[in-house]
């Protein structure tokens, strides 16, 4: 049986769109993910998007979704992945689980385009490791 997971940030732009797509991709099928803001950012940022595209995972048609739209779902999983979201998201009662997992947020990252991809690809690495150890039966 296929298992649910919500990832929630704050403008559902990097971070959890990342997540989104990397649990899907580790998932191997068990898994369904959606992820979504609590003040969408209307967009999925262009340099996410290409770190994704670093691991031929393709983000371009993904869209920063509200997570009002979710609140009546039933998730095996909500994942928070930034402060502002777990002190500012509503409390998933369909959820048999609720995990936070802060992350840098890379939208933050300044300097040239380089210098951020560099933080861009490390909070993806981070998310990725993480979501894979908990996959792996090693972290809840």
């Amino acid at each position: 049986m296929t298992q649910r997971v919500l990832i929630l940030c704050t403008g559902n732009s990097c971070r959890s769109q990342m997540a989104e797509a990397l649990w899907e991709t580790l998932g191997q099928g068990e898994w369904q993910s959606e992820s979504a803001g609590s003040k969408p950012s209307g967009y999925v940022h262009p340099l996410a998007i290409r770190a994704m595209q670093e691991l031929d995972i393709d983000i371009s048609a993904n869209q920063s979704k509200l997570l009002d739209q979710f609140r009546n779902q039933e998730f095996d999983l909500v994942v928070t992945v930034c402060d502002n979201a777990k002190d500012s998201c509503p409390v998933f009662r369909g959820a048999k689980q609720t995990l936070h997992w802060p992350f840098d947020d890379p939208a933050d990252a300044t300097g040239t385009e380089e210098e951020q991809m560099v933080f861009f690809r490390r909070v993806r690495d981070e998310i990725r490791n993480r979501i894979q150890t908990y996959l792996d039966g090693s972290l809840s």
